[in-house]
């Protein structure tokens, strides 16, 4: 078993993120102890956004890394814990909440699909999604 980023990297579905990751300086951070819980988008995922956002992002250090941490939640929140959670909103490192509903599948903020589940790392847990969630 790795940590998050060398379990994202050993997956191979996740080279975007990996390289967000890198240039937003929060590699040290997701390899840290942890525990973290990270709705990590796809490749395909980030592929959705608008042609030029992955590279204007990669140019905004500040916008990027808001972006990324609003992807992460402090601790090892498992499957099972994010299906008593429908209705709820979990902090993210960034401070803002995200929303979570349980009905016809797991969906974050109204709408982005949790794919996979589980996927167990050294400290903490990835859930795959299909869209980057942006922050308000």
């Amino acid at each position: 078993m790795h940590d998050i980023v060398d379990t994202a990297v050993a997956a191979g579905t996740f080279k975007t993120l990996v390289a967000a990751v890198t240039a937003a300086g929060l590699v040290d951070t997701l390899k840290g102890a942890g525990p973290f819980t990270v709705f990590a988008p796809s490749d395909e995922a980030f592929a959705k956004l608008p042609a030029g956002t992955v590279e204007a992002l990669l140019a905004d250090i500040p916008k990027l890394s808001a972006i990324l941490t609003y992807h992460v939640v402090a601790g090892k929140v498992m499957a099972a814990d994010v299906l008593a959670m429908n209705g709820q909103s979990a902090a993210t490192v960034n401070g803002a909440s995200v929303k979570i509903s349980t009905t016809d599948g797991v969906k974050l903020n109204d709408g982005i699909n949790v794919t996979a589940t589980d996927i167990a790392c050294t400290n903490g847990v990835i859930h795959v999604i299909d869209a980057v969630l942006i922050p308000a």
